[in-house]
């Protein structure tokens, strides 16, 4: 049963995105048609419309959003001031749902308590530089993870190598195995899986997959919960599609997770898709990383999927009797502090988290991203640390999968370089590995893009890693992967016509919306 393909659907088509669509396009021009129809009140309603929009100008510049994010709406807004508004209303409003951020922020509470700071974890990272104890700290306290020492971590540097590795681990699993995922397609790698998964659900274990819904959108049918459910394995569809528009939309899982037993867990870049594995030749070779986590640290994870089953479901299932009680490891070289970033507040844990390794950095940074479409904020801190003699080189796709996406992120290559920052584009296929690396002793492997969605509007996680093999994996893949790359010269992607460069500005200033 473990090797064998378990097919429960009919091969969706974009049918599905195609109509959703079509809903919201028709009620957006029922309303136009409605207003300019009705010549009698046109007047008044352009006014009362135009002062909506102005309001929420108003509105905009007062929120704590991203600079480059505020400045992006407020301009389309008084660009468009009879529709501007209502727009930014219906999608770009960042607030989303109160009772949503409610009701997280009561599931963080109640998990505070299962996520208590070791106090000799935290002096031992400190001791190793002061400034990773304000890294750790920062997390601890303001995020709510801490970081863990009986804990061990294990640098995965493809899509292949979780893909065994992580059969390996399923096939042990004896109580519980939880899955949350962005994309989830049927094909060799799902199907498998599926196929443990099946087998361990017949066993009594608790099998759990919370999914997102517009990232499944056309690769699950819609009753493929209740599917699944047949089979005994209890499934979730994560803030699913919805013909009536509403800010929750903008605001997707991006988490990738697996939690075996709440001894050891699987994070990164790589979702549940035969292209991740290349089974299935998208772009090129997809180059990708993952992280596996044995110890206490797997207790952060754990919580972290809870709370989002618990948000979606809108049920109350318990932290204790899923954590890790006896944990096999003792404190060594090596601490290992997952976190999660959610848009339900206003902290940019995952940027806080870039931003930090950039500014501490003594001797190099090596950053791998699928897209470079980043805020004042982030650009000025890397370009300084390439100023201040750093070695810094980040590695782009040459691959791309959203063309506008790519050319957003082209867009900031001669400044970076112009500031001493080494560029690199993957010629091989897609780069999608979200890796960083500096000084031979602090990493990162997470599910965060350095773009504006993955900073701001998703939820998403990473495992900040301080010494021990991982980073040195990490580092040693990167190291790797750059034979197989071409350097970014000066002015080597700039448009050579007038025209081209408006359209890149253009690009650029709605990059916080791509």
């Amino acid at each position: 049963m473990r090797n064998q393909a378990v097919k429960i659907r009919i091969k969706p088509t974009v049918t599905r995105a195609l109509v959703l669509m079509i809903l919201i396009m028709a009620q957006l021009a029922l309303v136009a048609f409605t207003i300019w129809t009705t010549s009698r009140v046109s007047i008044y309603l352009d006014a009362a419309l135009s002062l909506v929009s102005l309001f929420v100008v108003l509105y905009i510049v007062k929120t704590r959003s991203d600079p480059s994010y505020k400045l992006t709406w407020s301009i389309l807004i008084l660009l468009m001031p009879i529709f501007g508004g209502l727009f930014y209303l219906l999608f770009g409003l960042q607030p989303s749902s109160r009772r949503r951020r409610r009701r997280m922020a009561l599931l963080e509470a109640t998990a505070k308590p299962y996520l208590k700071q070791d106090a000799a974890a935290l002096a031992s990272v400190s001791a190793l530089r002061a400034d990773f104890g304000r890294q750790a700290r920062y997390l601890s306290k303001t995020a709510g993870f801490p970081v863990y020492g009986a804990s061990d971590a294990e640098h995965l540097k493809s899509g292949e190598a979780q893909f065994e590795r992580l059969q390996t681990e399923l096939a042990k699993a004896e109580r519980f195995i939880f899955l949350e995922y962005f994309i989830i397609d049927e094909g060799l790698m799902w199907n498998t899986i599926l196929g443990i998964l099946v087998e361990k659900a017949a066993k009594g274990v608790d099998v759990r997959v919370l999914y997102d819904g517009i990232g499944c959108l056309i690769t699950l049918p819609p009753l493929y919960p209740a599917a699944l459910e047949r089979m005994g394995i209890a499934c979730a569809v994560f803030n699913p599609a919805s013909a009536v528009p509403s800010t929750i939309l903008n605001n997707r899982d991006h988490r990738k997770l697996v939690i075996i037993d709440g001894s050891v867990a699987f994070t990164g870049g790589i979702n549940l898709a035969d292209e991740y594995i290349n089974k299935v030749e998208k772009y090129g070779y997809w180059k990708d990383a993952a992280v596996v986590i044995t110890g206490a640290a797997v207790d952060s994870l754990t919580i972290m999927f809870i709370n989002m089953w618990n948000l979606q479901t809108k049920s109350s299932a318990e932290y204790q009797p899923f954590l890790n009680q006896r944990p096999t490891l003792t404190e060594g070289d090596v601490f290992v502090q997952p976190y999660a970033d959610s848009p339900m507040d206003d902290e940019s844990v995952g940027e806080s988290v870039y931003m930090n390794i950039v500014n501490a950095a003594r001797s190099y940074i090596y950053i791998t991203t699928p897209y470079l479409i980043v805020d004042h904020t982030m650009m000025t801190a890397i370009c300084l640390a390439a100023k201040s003699d750093i070695d810094v080189r980040i590695i782009a796709p040459r691959h791309w999968d959203k063309w506008y996406a790519h050319m957003a992120t082209r867009s900031y290559y001669d400044e970076l370089v112009a500031a001493g920052v080494k560029v690199y584009e993957y010629v091989d296929g897609f780069m999608h590995a979200k890796t960083f690396v500096s000084d031979d002793i602090v990493a990162v492997i997470g599910t965060t893009n350095l773009d504006y969605r993955s900073l701001f509007l998703h939820y998403e996680c990473g495992t900040l890693l301080y010494g021990g093999r991982a980073v040195a994996g990490v580092k040693a893949d990167f190291l790797t992967t750059l034979e197989r790359c071409d350097p970014v010269t000066p002015g080597e992607y700039s448009p050579k016509t007038v025209a081209g460069r408006i359209f890149l500005q253009v690009l650029r200033l709605l990059s916080p919306l791509l």
